[in-house]
């Protein structure tokens, strides 16, 4: 086994010395993997998984939450950070007790962040002045730029103010924090994917926070949601109203460790009273029959419904049908109490 290590580093020595005389960067050199034996693999301790909030975030998950801009992405991940802090609740997720949670924001004035902050942050909860800190780009002394995540120097910074015990941390967003390589380039991301797989290997979750794309999908490489546990868009309903304000449909795009219900799109409408965001949901699927249900009352047919909600045709002939089958169990029901 020794010979079989010694000959592994021996080639690791001399790939890192031909490329020294090709003018490369090198890192230190590593030490070959190892593996084990399916008993000795067995008797390894791994950090606990434990639930963050609910099932929708872990310790050591990796999530990512795109969106176009002005949906809303900020405020649901500053409702998700109080939530894991507090041990409150977001949406119908309830985590299990406070924890330590670090949100680095990248792009919003100083003043704009604490009123957003202030938005979400609940009323004297003595959990918040250990569990959750802060940090915003006006923070930083004159001159000096923000930390570039797709760089070892960046990595090192943002590795500096993660304290012990940090359980999850939340990078608002990718475009301000990786600003190296080329965004389309599935190989310029492996840098950051590297570093957010040693944060995984420490017990820290990680969610990042991004923009989508013209499409509609995550701006950039689809490599990103190679490595990641968890991805939810963000985007309005087609019949949206821009008085209804921060509403939007909250949907699993990729999810590892969700099931039924858990990963069900949700409707979310977000409303500000006196200064505080409360949030409200309802399951998409409800708000999206209640559609249908009520367009086919004015008299539209299956066809335009369909155009009128931006839906298949077929979404729309099974929620009619749907709707059908309970009108007619609702009418037998009231029957059996006539005389």
């Amino acid at each position: 086994m020794n010979t079989v290590i010694e000959r592994g580093a021996s080639i690791l020595d001399a790939v890192a010395e031909k490329a020294r005389d090709q003018g490369l960067r090198v890192a230190a050199p590593r030490k070959p993997i190892k593996a084990l034996s399916l008993a000795a693999f067995a008797a390894v301790e791994f950090p606990k998984r434990e639930q963050l909030l609910g099932r929708l975030l872990h310790s050591q998950d990796l999530m990512m939450l795109f969106a176009a801009r002005g949906i809303g992405k900020t405020h649901a991940a500053l409702a998700v950070a109080f939530a894991v802090a507090t041990g409150g609740i977001f949406l119908k997720w309830k985590a299990t007790r406070p924890r330590k949670v670090l949100y680095l924001d990248g792009e919003l004035p100083g003043p704009v962040l604490r009123e957003r902050v202030a938005m979400h942050c609940p009323d004297g909860d003595d959990a918040l002045a250990e569990n959750f800190r802060v940090f915003t780009p006006d923070l930083l002394p004159d001159f000096e730029p923000l930390p570039d995540l797709a760089t070892i120097e960046g990595q090192a910074q943002i590795d500096a103010a993660i304290e012990p015990d940090t359980a999850l941390v939340i990078l608002d967003n990718l475009s301000a924090w990786v600003r190296s390589g080329k965004e389309n380039e599935a190989e310029s991301w492996t840098m950051i994917s590297d570093w957010l797989l040693i944060l995984r290997r420490r017990g820290i979750a990680v969610l990042l926070v991004h923009h989508a794309g013209k499409n509609g999908e995550q701006r950039g490489t689809s490599k990103r949601e190679d490595l990641l546990d968890t991805s939810i868009k963000l985007h309005r309903a087609s019949d949206y109203d821009p008085k209804q304000g921060a509403a939007f449909i909250w949907n699993f795009s990729k999810f590892r460790h969700l099931f039924g219900d858990d990963a069900a799109d949700l409707d979310v409408t977000m409303t500000v009273h006196d200064g505080r965001a409360k949030w409200a949901w309802k399951a998409a699927e409800e708000t999206m029959a209640a559609k249908i249900k009520a367009l086919a009352a004015d008299g539209l047919s299956k066809s335009e419904i369909a155009d009128e909600l931006g839906v298949a045709r077929s979404t729309v002939y099974r929620n009619l049908k749907k709707a059908e089958a309970e009108g007619k169990r609702e009418t037998v029901s009231n029957n059996r109490y006539k005389d």
